[in-house]
């Protein structure tokens, strides 16, 4: 069972100043920060107490009433009577009735320690996508800096060579537009990055972002398990599956309850009680029963007997009953209903775990051809630079422009912009994989490399 009490733990934690970010410290942070999620986990905590509480139903019920009656006559004598009483009810067996109610109960909070569980994961996912997001900002960034340091170069080479008539106004004009355009689409980046930086510390519930610990990885190669191991642990580990298994579990308490719904509910009663006109009181009483309830849609009733004493003289016996024909016949249908939401219930886990299988298959393809398309890229990206080194040399042998030498700088820093790209969608399809196995971050490749 999953315990509430450590998610309890984890947010409410004091807080510690982060120096270095990683992802699974800043998902712990979102969570942490998650107002939504303390909400649900506080309310998850109230319906355990209450199911808690609930064993009250299995220990006896004891009543005491106290009663005073005066009574002035004007033709006769007066009355005075005090009467102090104890009662005590306590179910022998009702089927099992009320075991399968609070098994159906904690079936339901297992699901919804489930169910806050996977809220808490897809906070914690937000967090590491909103991360990896930045870090992919930055490299494209950094990339486009590195360009625009280039083009202003060529740009004050060109502009001295203006000044020695070696080139036309209209060539400088035509670079310094090129140099403006790229540098508006590098202040659109940095925007768009400061703006993703602000919402991100917001999340984690912090005022300034601290260093963030992590990196893109765009050499490295992913591990992966072989299907029939992946298959292996998504079958045992993965969180929607558990939930929907609880469901099952749940459903399957309810078709319980409702087919033991007709059987009878046997309870033991009894009183004690001491009377008198004044104390210390003198008399006293006693009773003890026995009474069965039983209710079915055809026929409900009751039938109860009991016998008694109120010393020294007189002793008595009850007997009571009561039928109640044809009480509520729209109730027979309720076993069907129960096990038509399991079937219902079943075909949706049935379902589920089809296209589990069938996501891991088309992940496992998906980040091979990733990968592939992650390496070509770099292969792309080196053949471009080599292109561009060819294009300074042609350059300074005149067989090509200094415009069409920074148009070439532009299409190097796009390949590498590729690259990451091609990187950050691995990374994204990796991500996918390992969530539907129930690993942290970067768990798969470690998981791989052991059993390999």
């Amino acid at each position: 069972m999953i315990k509430i009490a450590l998610l309890l733990i984890i947010l409410y934690l004091p807080f510690i100043s982060v120096q270095a970010l990683n992802f699974n410290e800043a998902g712990r942070l979102a969570v942490e920060n998650s107002f939504e999620l303390r909400n649900e986990i506080a309310a998850l905590g109230l319906r355990e107490g209450i199911w808690m509480w609930g064993i009250r139903a299995y220990i006896p019920r004891i009543g005491l009433m106290i009663s005073q009656e005066d009574r002035l006559s004007i033709t006769g004598p007066d009355s005075f009577l005090k009467n102090y009483s104890i009662n005590i009810d306590q179910l022998v067996w009702d089927g099992g009735r009320l075991s399968l109610s609070r098994r159906i109960e904690r079936a339901e909070l297992e699901l919804a320690n489930r169910r806050l569980v996977h809220m808490a994961s897809e906070i914690a996912e937000t967090a590491v996508s909103a991360y990896r997001e930045i870090l992919y900002g930055r490299m494209i960034l950094d990339i486009h800096n590195n360009s625009i340091a280039s083009l202003r170069e060529q740009f004050r080479i060109l502009e001295l060579e203006l000044d020695l008539g070696l080139v036309r106004p209209g060539d400088l004009a035509q670079a310094e537009i090129t140099l403006a355009m790229y540098e508006l689409d590098i202040i659109s980046i940095i925007l768009d990055l400061e703006h993703s930086e602000r919402m991100f510390s917001h999340m984690l519930g912090l005022d300034n972002l601290p260093a963030l610990h992590e990196e893109i990885d765009i050499f490295g190669s992913p591990q992966l398990p072989e299907l029939d191991l992946a298959l292996s642990i998504a079958e045992s580990r993965n969180p929607d599956l558990e939930i929907l298994r609880y469901s099952i579990a749940r459903r399957e308490a309810e078709v319980r309850a409702a087919s033991f719904s007709w059987l009878p509910t046997i309870r033991l009663n009894g009183s004690f009680g001491i009377s008198g006109r004044q104390f210390p009181l003198s008399r006293y009483n006693w009773s003890v029963g026995i009474s069965i309830d039983f209710s079915s849609p055809w026929l409900s009733g009751n039938f109860g007997v009991s016998t008694g004493g109120d010393p020294p003289f007189d002793r008595n016996a009850r007997y009571n009953q009561s039928i109640n024909p044809l009480p509520d016949p729209a109730r027979s249908f309720s076993p069907r209903s129960a096990a038509l939401a399991l079937a219902e219930e079943q075909y949706i886990y049935e379902t589920a775990h089809r296209e589990m299988q069938a996501s891991i298959e088309r992940l496992l393809i998906s980040i091979r051809l990733l990968d592939r398309r992650r390496i070509l890229s770099m292969e792309v990206m080196e053949l471009e630079k080599e292109r561009y080194v060819l294009s300074e040399l042609k350059l300074s042998l005149g067989e090509i422009t200094r415009i069409e030498l920074m148009e070439l700088r532009l299409e190097c820093a796009r390949k590498e912009a590729a690259v990451v790209e091609a990187a950050v969608i691995l990374l994204q399809a990796l991500r996918e994989l390992e969530r539907i196995l129930d690993m942290d971050y970067g768990e798969i490749n470690l998981f791989s490399e052991v059993i390999q």
